[in-house]
């Protein structure tokens, strides 16, 4: 849920979403939230509203900033209110609305004035979002190359030493899990040893592929033993995903070998896929295991270590 925004949790640490209305910026909020019924009713974000949610231990602020002019106007005339602590920036652009692509460049543009003056120089992360997956062959061609356009002349418009481009859309909801992802893993610093808990992990299990998502549908950790199993793993994701809601919920007051039944198995391709999850912490959601294995066995005490090696690694 989006809260309204208050002067409170100042140290959290902010994330901003921005560009014009009708953009996306809620709806790929909310896709992360798996409240996917909700984003065909959308509204028109009005104003600044904001949530706090907890990853990898560390409060994150994220402000979805309402695109129409009209506010659009208030945060450039106020931007200590709204810009300021901005950590990360994520500026989205409906590359499908090609008719406001020089009102979207102008307003990226303002954006980065203001950052200027308040001396502050976060990552920026532009989504070129709406590069949906049932584009017809044609029109895939013609974005693919509007989008090396408006690379190019972001590139030659801005100076920023950090400035990153991901394509995505609701529609393949693992362009979105990977670009929240990576976005949010480079303000952890122990993101390299919770990768290397993980691999050790897989290979003592004997899994081709090992991936560890949190509630918001973020992935914190990994491990691929090549690339196709990446691709399968990736994409099975959403899959695994949505079964989250169909888990009861669980005792807090069981113990963790009870907790270990918990889990999906199904079979595909000549693999097993085991979804389950683990338990870090009592006052956070669980967090989300998935393994791909040729075989379909796993160990629960193997588990037990894996949980908690990463929860001494985030919360101790």
């Amino acid at each position: 849920m989006i809260n309204y925004l208050n002067d409170e949790d100042h140290e959290a640490q902010k994330i901003l979403f921005t560009g014009l209305d009708t953009a996306g910026k809620t709806s790929i909020i909310m896709a992360l939230q798996r409240e996917f019924s909700k984003i065909a009713i959308l509204s028109p974000t009005r104003g600044a509203q904001r949530r706090i949610f907890e990853f990898l231990g560390k409060n994150i602020s994220e402000w979805d900033l309402g695109g129409q002019k009209s506010y659009r106007i208030s945060y450039l005339k106020n931007p200590n209110k709204y810009f300021d602590n901005t950590e990360i920036l994520i500026y989205v652009i409906d590359i499908q609305d090609k008719d406001r692509k020089n009102e979207s460049l102008s307003y990226l543009k303002d954006v980065m004035k203001k950052l200027d003056e308040l001396e502050i120089a976060p990552p920026i992360y532009i989504f070129f979002h709406k590069f949906d997956p049932v584009l017809s062959k044609s029109a895939y061609s013609e974005y693919s190359d509007l989008i090396v356009n408006l690379k190019q002349e972001i590139k030659n418009s801005i100076d920023h030493e950090e400035l990153y481009f991901y394509n995505t859309s609701v529609y393949e909801f693992p362009t979105l899990i990977k670009a929240m992802s990576e976005i949010l893993l480079s303000l952890y610093p122990k993101a390299d040893l919770i990768d290397k808990t993980i691999t050790e992990f897989a290979r003592k299990v004997k899994s081709d592929g090992v991936a560890i998502l949190d509630d918001n549908s973020l992935l914190i950790g990994s491990y691929y033993k090549n690339e196709f199993t990446k691709n399968i793993l990736n994409a099975s994701m959403p899959y695994f995903l949505t079964l989250h809601d169909s888990f009861h919920v669980v005792d807090k007051n069981l113990t963790a070998n009870e907790r270990i039944k918990n889990h999906v198995m199904v079979q595909r391709d000549g693999r097993y896929f085991i979804f389950k999850q683990i338990f870090l912490h009592e006052d956070i959601p669980p967090y989300y295991l998935l393994l791909v294995k040729e075989k379909p066995d796993f160990d629960k005490g193997d588990i037990n270590s894996l949980s908690n090696l990463l929860r001494e690694l985030l919360y101790k």
